[in-house]
């Protein structure tokens, strides 16, 4: 039989855990086994959930006692789809107590359904022709109000800085001075004259936002306008939308999954969902080619085991789709590529908003400086060694310190 197993976390101080267990197993699929007459017990048999583990510790103090709780869950009885998944392991026991869903195993079967990103890394990689070192991204900042000539210039500092993408802030909706298509426009252009000059080529993930049955309607609409990439805000629009989006044919772009809302979500030790499952494996089979996600250095913090197990859940082998890329944020400087490269590799982005634009010496000197930083890892050359020749450098690890 098929089925997908769902770990959870539960923190009882009093709790039989394994009646709290079958509980669940039970609740969560034919709902009341023992009042059910013998015959029917027989045919809802394959729908019964299945207890398969349980682990208690003990705890030394108040509110400490816990179990680790695996329950597997018969695919028979949900459709092949990212909600159905999550109303059937987590839906109404999300609500009953301190319980934290902190790992899916899904079946083969369920896998099926999900073609995964439509680029991932190597397809990303593909469209800049950058293969043999992390890619650097750079963010829109203060683009509220902001109107065309004004993006174009910052656009245009940013892209003169090297970096290979630059992204939209979240928060930039459709608005009377830089409606999608028309900063798609002007941006493009701008990426244009900037490549004839630097050899570069570089990808624009601009905000795909609205309305969500106007979602791909507004995708096709800013691809016609030249866009070579999307961001999206997938935790307020759902999964399911991310894979209706990544999966359409005629959405030829890579898409970035911005992780807004997604404090409200994993931070909790007693509550919620994972981060590796919430922003790692579930962004990845819905069809996210790049993933953004709070980094364990910067000014929104994420434990670094954490952060290491949302990458392991975008490279792995397990889902059998393409890789995504992890794009650690917040708080990023030249300083922390080091140890950015350090624990993801090269198959990374490093990206960056206050630390590009906030650069003593401009913009693009703080695109220079993170190229710069790049480099100095690549070739294994400590930063201060490099920055003695590189200004830009040099100021960056004044301005916020060196490797850490």
């Amino acid at each position: 039989m098929n089925r997908c197993i769902a770990t959870y976390r539960i923190y009882d101080d009093q709790v039989d855990f394994h009646k709290k267990a079958t509980s669940i197993a039970v609740g969560m699929t034919v709902g009341s086994w023992t009042e059910l007459p013998q015959t029917k017990r027989e045919s809802m048999q394959k729908h019964l959930g299945e207890v398969v583990d349980i682990q208690v510790n003990e705890g030394w103090e108040p509110g400490s006692r816990y179990a680790d709780v695996r329950i597997a869950y018969p695919d028979v009885n949900f459709s092949r789809d990212i909600p159905a998944l999550l109303v059937t392991v987590f839906g109404k026991i999300s609500m009953d107590g301190r319980i934290k869903l902190t790992d899916l195993e899904l079946s083969k079967d369920f896998l099926t359904s999900f073609p995964g990103p439509k680029f991932g890394i190597d397809g990303v990689r593909t469209l800049l022709g950058v293969h043999d070192r992390p890619l650097l991204m750079s963010i829109f900042k203060s683009v509220i109000g902001l109107n065309a000539d004004e993006l174009r210039a910052q656009f245009i500092r940013q892209a003169l800085g090297g970096v290979d993408l630059i992204k939209d802030d979240e928060i930039l909706f459709e608005n009377d001075l830089t409606p999608i298509e028309k900063r798609v426009s002007l941006c493009m252009q701008a990426a244009a004259e900037v490549e004839q000059k630097t050899g570069k080529k570089l990808l624009y993930a601009t905000n795909l936002t609205g309305r969500t049955s106007q979602l791909r309607e507004q995708a096709l609409r800013a691809i016609d306008a030249g866009a070579n990439a999307l961001l999206f805000n997938v935790l307020s629009y759902g999964y399911d939308v991310l894979q209706e989006l990544s999966s359409d044919p005629e959405i030829t772009v890579p898409i970035a999954a911005h992780p807004a809302l997604a404090g409200a979500i994993y931070p909790s030790p007693h509550y919620g969902i994972s981060a590796p499952v919430l922003l790692g494996q579930l962004m990845r089979l819905a069809g996210a080619d790049l993933v953004l996600f709070p980094s364990p250095y910067g000014s929104v913090t994420m434990p670094r085991e954490e952060n290491l197990a949302i990458r392991d859940e975008l490279h792995s082998a397990k889902l059998g789709v393409a890789r995504s890329m992890p794009v650690p944020s917040a708080g990023i400087h030249p300083g922390l590529v080091p140890r950015i490269i350090r624990d993801f590799g090269t198959d990374v982005v490093v990206n960056a908003g206050g630390g590009i634009h906030g650069h003593p010496m401009g913009t693009e000197a703080g695109g220079n400086a993170f190229v710069q930083a790049i480099e100095a890892t690549m070739k294994s050359v400590p930063l201060a060694d490099y920055a003695q020749e590189h200004e830009e450098l040099r100021t960056a690890l004044d301005t916020w310190g060196g490797e850490v």
